[in-house]
C-alpha cells in the first residue's frame, strides 16, 4: 500500500499500512488497480473521441469510477472489485469499437485481464503510485489524477440532475491516457492547468444543475435544535437523494435533518416546502462517529465523507450511490423513471427514539453568488467607504488535525472590518462563532458545499468587473484555503486557472508535490503554506501575497 492523496496522510509522507482515513491495504491497492484499468480503457476511449463517436455512457462510467476512489467514499472491496470488472468490460467494448480487437495498443492496463480477485491484489502491487519512478513526473501525474477525481465528483452530481457536458468526460479520458505515455514535464503542467479549466467548467455545470433544479439559494436561518419526532439524518452531498427521501417521508411522522455538507440544502427554495425538513444536526464529517451515535435514528450517507463505522450505529447507517462500506446496508441506484427506495430507512426510523439534542439556536447560510450579487450595491458601497476593508476566502475542507484550529483562530482574530467568504465543511471551524455583521452584512458569508466553490469565483469575478479592475488579484480579497481531499485539489486548480495568486494552503502543503513541482507553483502562482496566525493576518490586511 502507498496512498498519498489526502491531507492527513501519515507524517505527510504516505500511508503504507492502513490509511489514516481507515482504508485497508486491500482497498487502497484495488483502487490503484481500478485507476490503472481506467487508464488502459482511456487509450481506446481516446480513439473513439478522435472519431467523434464517444458514447456518454462510457463518460459516465469513467466519472463514477473515479469518484468511487475519492477519499472517504468507498471502503467496500467488493464494490471496488465490481468497478474493476466493469472497467475491463468498458475497455473491451471501446477496444472493439476502435477496431483493435487484437489489442494492438501495447499498454499493460490495455491488454492485461483477469477475473480473479487474488490476481487483482497481486497486480495492484505493481501499478500503484510508485510505479512511476521519476519524482517530478509522478508528482504531476498524481496532481492531475487527483484533480480528475474532484472533477469527476462534480460531473457525477450534475449528471444525477440531468446535466452533462461531453467535453468534461472527454478530458477525463484525455488526461488518464496522458499518464500512460512518455509525456514531458511541460506538457504535464499544461494538462494540469487544463484540469483547472475543466474544473471551472464542471463546477459551473453543477451550479447550473443545482440552481435550475432547486432554485437559487437564499439567506436562510437554519435551526440547530431537534423536535420530538423520530428522524433520519442525511449526510454527504447529493441533493437528489435528499429530495427523494423528503418526498417519501412526507406525512409519515418522520423528520429529516441534514448533517455536514448537506447543510446548504436548507437554503434552496425547493426544499423549504417540506415541513419535516427540520434543520441541521451536528458539524463536519469527522465528528460523525459521536454525532451518528447520539442521533439515535437511521443515517443516510449519500456520497463521500463516510468514516469507519462504529458498532453502536452500524445497524442504523445506510450508504447509496458511489459510497460503500463493508457489511453496511446499501440503497440501490434508481432505475430509469423511478426514485430510490428509502422505505427501509423510514420503517426503521419509526422504531427509533427522537434525536438527542446536541445544541440550540440558529446559523445563517445561503450566500451563494446570486444572493451575494443581489447585495452587490451594498457590498460595493461598504468597500468604497472603507467599512469593509477586506474579504478573506476561507473555503475548503475540515479535518481532524489539531493544526486546523488555525482557521478558527484566524476567523476570531481578523479585524471587524473584514468579511469571510466560505464554502465547504471548513466553515464548521468558525460558522457558529458570534462574529457579528457589517451594516447588516454577516461577517461570514456561506456559499454552500465544497461543490459550490464556484460561487466564490463568480463573486470575485463580478467584483472585479464592478470595480473596473484588469486583474482579479487587485481586488481586496485574500485566499486562506483548507484542503483535505481531491475535490479541494480540483478547486485549487480552478483558482490557479483563473489566475488567482498568493493562495495560502493548509494545514500542510500536499505531500504529492515534489520539491521541483512545488517550486514551479510557488514561482508562477505564489502558493504558500499557512503560517503564524498573527503574521498571516498582518500580511492579509496589507493585501500582500
Amino acid at each position: 500500500m502507498f496512498c498519498i492523496q489526502c491531507q492527513e496522510t501519515v507524517k505527510n509522507q504516505g500511508c503504507t499500512v492502513r490509511g489514516v482515513c481507515g482504508k485497508t491495504e486491500d482497498t487502497s491497492n484495488l483502487m490503484d488497480l481500478l485507476i490503472h484499468v481506467l487508464k488502459g480503457a482511456s487509450l481506446y476511449g481516446e480513439k473513439e473521441i478522435e472519431k467523434g463517436s464517444f458514447d456518454l455512457v462510457y463518460g459516465r462510467f469513467f466519472s463514477d469510477a473515479l469518484f468511487a476512489t475519492l477519499t472517504n467514499t468507498n471502503f467496500d472491496t467488493s464494490r471496488i472489485t465490481d468497478y474493476i470488472r466493469e472497467a475491463f468490460k468498458v475497455r473491451d467494448d471501446l477496444r472493439i469499437q476502435a477496431g483493435d480487437e487484437a489489442g494492438d495498443v501495447i499498454h499493460d492496463g490495455a491488454v492485461w485481464f483477469s477475473d480473479n480477485e487474488e490476481d487483482y491484489l497481486a497486480k495492484a502491487a505493481q501499478v500503484g503510485v510508485l510505479a512511476t519512478k521519476d519524482e517530478d513526473v509522478r508528482s504531476l501525474r498524481e496532481l492531475l489524477i487527483y484533480g480528475l477525481k474532484g472533477i469527476a465528483a462534480y460531473a457525477h452530481h450534475a449528471m444525477i440532475l440531468g446535466f452533462e457536458d461531453e467535453e468534461i468526460y472527454c478530458f477525463l479520458v484525455e488526461a488518464l491516457s496522458s499518464t500512460t505515455k512518455e509525456t514531458s514535464v511541460d506538457d504535464l503542467v499544461g494538462l494540469v492547468m487544463k484540469a483547472g479549466q475543466t474544473a471551472v467548467t464542471s463546477m459551473a455545470l453543477l451550479d447550473k444543475a443545482n440552481t435550475e433544479t432547486y432554485g437559487n439559494p437564499e439567506i436562510t436561518k437554519v435551526n440547530l435544535g431537534v423536535r420530538g419526532n423520530p428522524g433520519i439524518l442525511v449526510s454527504g452531498h447529493d441533493l437528489k437523494d435528499l429530495e427523494e427521501l423528503l418526498e417519501q417521508t412526507q406525512g409519515t411522522g418522520v423528520d429529516v435533518y441534514t448533517h455536514g455538507e448537506m447543510l446548504p440544502a436548507l437554503s434552496y427554495p425547493f426544499f423549504k416546502k417540506y415541513d419535516n425538513l427540520v434543520g441541521n444536526y451536528g458539524g463536519s464529517w469527522w465528528h460523525q462517529r459521536e454525532e451518528f451515535e447520539t442521533f439515535g435514528g437511521p443515517i443516510l450517507m449519500t456520497t463521500n465523507c463516510i468514516i469507519p463505522v462504529k458498532e453502536s450505529y452500524a445497524d442504523r447507517i445506510f450508504t447509496t450511490g458511489t459510497t460503500g462500506y463493508p457489511d453496511i446496508k446499501h440503497i440501490p441506484d434508481r432505475t430509469v423513471g423511478n426514485a430510490k427506495d428509502f422505505s427501509s430507512l423510514i420503517s426503521m426510523a419509526k422504531t427509533c427514539p427522537a434525536p438527542r439534542q446536541l445544541e440550540q439556536g440558529e446559523i445563517v447560510c445561503g450566500f451563494a453568488h446570486n444572493q451575494v450579487l443581489a447585495l452587490a450595491d451594498k457590498v460595493v458601497d461598504a468597500v468604497k467607504s472603507g467599512t469593509i476593508k477586506r474579504f478573506v476566502v476561507m473555503a475548503g475542507c475540515d479535518g481532524q488535525q489539531k493544526a486546523r484550529s488555525y482557521f478558527t483562530e484566524v476567523a476570531e482574530s481578523l479585524p471587524e472590518d473584514t468579511v469571510i467568504l466560505t464554502a465547504g465543511c471548513a466553515k464548521y471551524r468558525y460558522n457558529k462563532l458570534n462574529l457579528g455583521s457589517i451594516e447588516g452584512i454577516p461577517r461570514v458569508l456561506d456559499a454552500g458545499q465544497c461543490n459550490d466553490s464556484y460561487s466564490l469565483a463568480v463573486i470575485a469575478l463580478k467584483l472585479k468587473e464592478i470595480f473596473g479592475l484588469d486583474n482579479i488579484n487587485e481586488l481586496p480579497i485574500s485566499f486562506d484555503i483548507a484542503w483535505y481531499e481531491q475535490k479541494a485539489v480540483a478547486v485549487l486548480l480552478a483558482l490557479l486557472h483563473l489566475g488567482i495568486k498568493g493562495i495560502r494552503l493548509g494545514p500542510t502543503l500536499p505531500a504529492f508535490l515534489s520539491p521541483n513541482v512545488l517550486k514551479v507553483l510557488v514561482e508562477k502562482f505564489d502558493i504558500r503554506p499557512i503560517g503564524d496566525v498573527t503574521a498571516d493576518i498582518e500580511s492579509i490586511m496589507k493585501g500582500s501575497y
